[in-house]
């Protein structure tokens, strides 16, 4: 399951396998196959624990998140677009390399953030490229890659990048030795005109894809998204990095797998 067809998957543990407590997801993506994972926030766990689980479970650490705000709180997705909160997102990062070191992680991901509505839009842009520029330099000589993902503004109004585009600007802008996109079909199958034509553009740009179909955000196969084509363009472009899955089954973990066979020919 790690290379179907020639593409690598792993598994978001946040999304997958959440019948069980986090702690057994990984021997339950272990015995699916995977020999990835990935999820947003180590935090809750000492570095040790989490090691060991990967070390048990024979998995390879692919990405994580750098630490953002509680779920439904305006900085759920955030912090490094806020002009208030440049302390928070510097010890967060500080935090997260701590942590992806310690995890062999590839990836950092640094959520944006929701522009708050009493900041201007250049404020909190200025903030945000102002932010990466220092966090790109506490990476150097690390291992870990910085990411940055353009998310759709119905799932999340006011997010500080306007798509795949602005989002390869600041990387561009920053360098390429230090951050990456992290392409998320979803996101963009619901923000991009031709979600297939913006991941061929950006596909150089990009170091790590993320999968759910779109509506609904399942597994793919279960929404209007042609992923033929998604995976098609992928194995065409030589993409070699690992492939997330990013979803939430529409059943159980284990019974939706078999989309993988389905959809990647």
């Amino acid at each position: 399951m790690i290379l179907h067809n020639g593409l690598r998957l792993d598994a978001n543990l946040k999304w997958l396998f959440t019948e069980l407590p986090f702690e057994q997801r990984f021997d339950a993506a272990a015995a699916a196959g995977f020999t990835g994972v990935e999820y947003a926030s180590p935090y809750p766990f000492p570095t040790a624990t989490l090691v060991r689980r990967l070390a048990d479970a024979g998995l390879t650490q692919v990405l994580i998140n750098s630490p953002t705000g509680e779920p439904g709180s305006p900085e759920r997705l955030g912090y490094a677009c806020l002009p208030a909160r440049a302390a928070e997102f510097r010890d967060g990062v500080r935090l997260g390399l701590e942590y992806a070191v310690a995890l062999g992680s590839t990836f950092l991901h640094l959520p944006a953030g929701i522009r708050p509505a009493e900041v201007s839009r250049d404020r909190a842009f200025a903030q945000y490229v102002a932010n990466l520029a220092w966090a790109a330099d506490q990476a150097r000589g690390s291992g870990v890659r910085l990411l940055l993902e353009a998310q759709n503004k119905q799932d999340a109004p006011g997010f500080v990048l306007d798509g795949q585009a602005h989002a390869a600007a600041v990387a561009d802008a920053i360098g390429e030795d230090h951050m990456s996109l992290l392409f998320d079909v979803y996101h963009a199958s619901i923000d991009e005109t031709d979600v297939v034509a913006a991941l061929r553009e950006f596909l150089p740009r990009t170091a790590h894809v993320q999968v759910a179909d779109s509506p609904g955000r399942a597994e793919p196969g279960t929404g209007g998204i042609h992923w033929a084509d998604v995976f098609g363009t992928l194995k065409a472009e030589g993409y070699e990095g690992w492939i997330g899955c990013e979803y939430e089954p529409a059943a159980t973990t284990e019974a939706g797998l078999n989309w993988i066979e389905e959809q990647i020919r």
